[in-house]
């Protein structure tokens, strides 16, 4: 006799099953693990550990500190790598004494190096020779900026280097941006150094021409971002840092030594000239504008400002966001 679907009794739903404490164990054993929580477990059991356990805490603190390499603070606690900074020799428009800090015209002819500049990169490679920068091999980090990439093959040149060990930077070491003093005379750049002396955040003045206008923080954060990388991608290496301009330079040694950010002008950095990174020692600085230039050199920057956005309003508010009271109060007396 076939069955119909009506005479079927459905079957009851199984029970439910519970996993044992057994299997809940097992189940756990797989759930994700931080380092951190794994190295603290393994630390509080140290006291009592076998050599094969030591020896496996050993190794897993030098993974965790591989890993932590990636994670660069300035100043860091050490270098992997040995630093060797170098400005790039006067470029031809710094020998008509014109500002020029465009990324549009980096690559260009005019941007390279000026007969005087490429006798400043000969004098830079020689010695970097000297200080046996190459001897057990090195890598070139030039920006891509003309004058700065020339400084780097007659580098290689000189030391002997092969030309694939030359990395071109794209973006982390182009000049910094001066804004609205772009194609003004080189002295004008001592308004933004004197502002730079205020706070590490003030920006020159904007300009609409695709010149970015970078503060002191804006090029920290750039050359910590390219230390980053050198610190992960090389261990134990000889890194050459070649920029286009002393300001990168200046900011990076500042970040590594520890030194206040309003102070980077202090380490400035002349044309083709070199220098080691020693996070043991800190060099001597030059001595600081006087409080009456410095002063003038403020009241100079502040005009700028006004008369770039036009406002006496807006110049002042944005005074006032990045400057303290007192210093405000005493610059005010240029505003119209």
């Amino acid at each position: 006799m076939l069955a119909t679907s009506s005479s079927i009794k459905p079957r009851p739903p199984p029970p439910p099953q519970y996993p044992s404490s057994t299997t809940q164990n097992a189940i756990n054993s797989f759930l994700p693990i931080s380092r951190r929580s794994l190295l603290a477990t393994l630390t509080v059991s140290a006291a009592a550990a076998t050599p094969f356990a030591h020896n496996f805490l050993s190794l897993m603190s030098a993974q965790e500190a591989a890993f932590a390499r990636g994670l660069f603070q300035m100043p860091p606690v050490r270098l992997t790598n040995r630093y060797f900074l170098v400005r790039a020799g006067e470029s031809e428009y710094e020998s008509i004494g014109v500002i020029n800090t465009n990324p549009v015209a980096k690559t260009s002819v005019d941007n390279g190096l000026s007969e005087k500049g490429k006798k400043q990169a000969v004098r830079s490679a020689f010695d970097l020779k000297e200080m046996g920068a190459c001897d057990k091999n090195c890598w070139i980090w030039p920006s891509i900026t003309q004058r700065a990439y020339q400084a780097a093959e007659i580098i290689a040149a000189v030391n002997g280097v092969s030309r694939s060990y030359i990395v071109p930077e794209y973006s982390f070491l182009d000049a910094r941006g001066l804004g609205a003093y772009e194609g003004k005379n080189l002295d004008a750049v001592s308004e933004v150094y004197a502002s730079d002396t205020l706070s590490p955040a003030i920006k020159p003045p904007p300009i609409d021409d695709g010149t970015p206008n970078e503060s002191v923080s804006d090029v920290f954060v750039r050359v910590t971002q390219l230390m980053s990388i050198l610190e992960t991608q090389y261990s134990e290496d000889t890194v050459i840092i070649v920029s286009p301009d002393s300001d990168n330079l200046t900011v990076l040694q500042a970040g590594i030594i520890g030194l206040d950010l309003r102070r980077h002008r202090e380490l400035s950095f002349a044309p083709g000239e070199v220098r080691f990174v020693d996070t043991n020692s800190v060099p001597t600085y030059k001595q600081p504008a006087s409080a009456t230039g410095l002063y003038r050199a403020c009241k100079r920057f502040v005009s700028h400002l006004v008369k770039s956005i036009n406002s006496c309003a807006i110049a002042l508010e944005v005074l006032s966001s990045i400057l303290p009271s007192p210093i405000l109060l005493t610059l005010t007396e240029v505003l119209p």
